[in-house]
């Protein structure tokens, strides 16, 4: 019987046990295509449910993966010496129909939920009340001082509802403007993502943040909006909601705000390209005010993140990070066949056999100087919510963490020529990355797809905003190659992402193999990663040298 065989077979009478490991067979350093495949098959298998975060999938899951990591030799490295770290998170519901207006004069508009404006909270009350509330076009919403840009110029935005553009504001600026290349061109950066334009409506008080959508600086149409909008919305918990979160956020439609901007007897494109110089001043939608009104429940739930580690010889309090994500969609809408096991499997069980592998080859060989840290994240499809909550309660100190290696989604298949970096020039342990990519043959490329900001939407980018330099390669959904297109298309967070029994995993085998020689190289040597200079993280990484210092 061959040795994928015997792993398969191990794995399932295991799996039927209730205590399924895999089989522990030494391969000498090398990344084992065949346990790849076993461990995907295995959290893709219906017997999971989708790994739904609060779901019984996720107890199975998360105590399947701890017990790999005990089986390995690894130690508990999760609240009071379990394998798990505790991500307290609260689930808000739509509750009742949104009456969402604006007044002008004496002409009231209304305006209608999911179709032109879509709007939530993050604020654990059963009602959220915005009456007659002032409206202000801040531009991009950005505050960049290492970009020598700043939106509000100290307009003070509290308790107003403010407007945004998406994107950065360089995005759709000509090649000769002053502002070209000021943030990353095409390419987005994190001030154009939606996530950091609520987090800077917060920071300045407003009452509510509403992004307007433009298909070309989202990246994605509206219905994808409206398609997801009556889902439950999840957070962690916040140790100062109120400071964190404005009362109403979400997106209006283009049209919607042009309409409110020509109620104030303001034209749109010229608000836009105001925008797009850095003397831009906000500007008050005069005479318009906005009411929201919309009920919500909430809960408090808790899902975990899976924590393991092993201690370093001489070095033991700096320690080098790997993570993946365990969670999928568990159990949602149904496709034509039936389906509604969102399984997940190259998205991201791929993953987690990715890590399960490293830590397997850490335990494996000698003991390195610095600490290895190996992290299974919790609710990465929700929002990166057990990475942030991890983000706010380090288990290691974050200025002692020397990197974060991110491994989401790894396709099937042979190894293509090209391996895709996400974040491609941001931080220098790229440059390591190349040196091992080029002598096995291969090249390092940019995302073919910056405008979507992929960087900012996976587990390490949490503790990249706290200054931990990452490292993220090798992802399947980029649409780089024919395979990872056809994923997309056909795959790609559908209840179609499930393993296939044609499978191979030798390209996977040769990613991981690669992310492990950069990982060893770092906890067995002295480097510390460092962002490019200007990068947005490189200031709050500079602050936590000089305190590790």
């Amino acid at each position: 019987m061959s040795p994928r065989l015997v792993l398969a077979a191990v794995s399932a009478l295991a799996l039927l046990a209730g205590c399924a490991t895999v089989g522990q067979v030494g391969t000498d350093g090398r990344v084992d295509p065949a346990r790849l495949n076993e461990t995907v098959r295995i959290l893709a298998g219906d017997d999971f449910e989708g790994r739904g975060p609060t779901t019984p999938g996720e107890e199975k899951t998360v105590d399947w993966i701890a017990d790999q990591f005990q089986a390995l030799g690894l130690e508990p490295a999760g609240d009071d010496g379990t394998w798990f770290q505790t991500v307290p998170i609260n689930r808000f519901t739509q509750d009742g129909p949104a009456v969402i207006t604006a007044k002008s004069g004496g002409e009231t508009l209304t305006f209608q939920r999911s179709t032109e404006v879509i709007v939530g909270s993050h604020r654990p009350v059963p009602r959220i009340t915005l009456t007659d509330t002032p409206v202000v076009f801040v531009g991009y919403g950005v505050t960049a001082p290492e970009r020598g840009w700043d939106d509000f110029k100290g307009v003070d935005v509290r308790g107003k509802i403010v407007l945004m553009l998406v994107n950065d504001p360089d995005f759709e600026v000509a090649a000769d403007s002053p502002v070209a290349g000021k943030f990353d061109g095409r390419g987005m950066t994190y001030y154009g993502r939606w996530v950091y334009k609520f987090e800077e409506a917060a920071r300045r008080g407003a009452a509510g943040v509403l992004v307007i959508h433009e298909t070309a600086g989202a990246g994605y149409p509206w219905n994808t909006l409206q398609n997801s909008s009556t889902a439950a919305l999840l957070d962690i918990v916040r140790a100062d909601v109120e400071a964190e979160r404005v009362q109403a956020q979400g997106w209006i439609q283009q049209p919607i705000a042009a309409k409110l901007m020509h109620a104030a007897g303001l034209d749109y494109a010229m608000l836009k390209a105001s925008a797009q110089t850095a003397e831009f001043r906000p500007v008050e939608l005069t005479g318009v005010t906005m009411s929201l009104n919309f009920g919500q429940t909430y809960q408090r739930l808790t899902t975990r993140n899976v924590a393991a580690r092993l201690t370093g010889t001489t070095h033991p309090d700096e320690t080098v990070m790997f993570g993946a994500h365990w969670d999928a969609f568990g159990h949602a809408t149904a496709n034509a066949a039936g389906d509604d096991i969102y399984n997940g499997a190259v998205d991201n069980a791929s993953g987690v056999a990715g890590l399960l592998e490293l830590a397997r080859l850490f335990a494996e060989a000698p003991r390195t100087e610095r600490s290895t840290l190996f992290m299974s994240w919790a609710a990465e499809e929700a929002g990166l919510l057990g990475a942030y909550h991890y983000a706010a309660h380090p288990l290691v100190p974050l200025e002692t963490t020397v990197a974060n290696i991110n491994i989401d989604s790894l396709l099937p298949g042979p190894a293509e020529p090209q391996i895709v970096v996400i974040g491609y020039g941001k931080t220098d342990l790229q440059d390591r990355l190349e040196r091992d990519t080029v002598a096995v043959g291969r090249t390092l490329i940019a995302d073919p797809a910056p405008q979507v900001g992929a960087f900012y939407r996976s587990d390490h980018f949490p503790l990249a905003k706290m200054g931990v330099p990452a490292l993220f390669a090798a992802a399947g959904f980029t649409g780089a190659s024919e395979r990872s297109r056809v994923y997309v298309r056909d795959r790609y967070h559908q209840p179609t992402d499930d393993w296939d029994a044609t499978w191979t995993m030798e390209g996977a085998a040769e990613d991981v193999q690669l992310l492990y020689g950069v990982g060893r190289w770092l906890a067995q040597g002295r480097d510390w990663p460092k962002w490019t200079p200007g990068n947005e993280f490189e200031a709050v990484r500079e602050a936590s040298a000089a305190r590790r210092r």
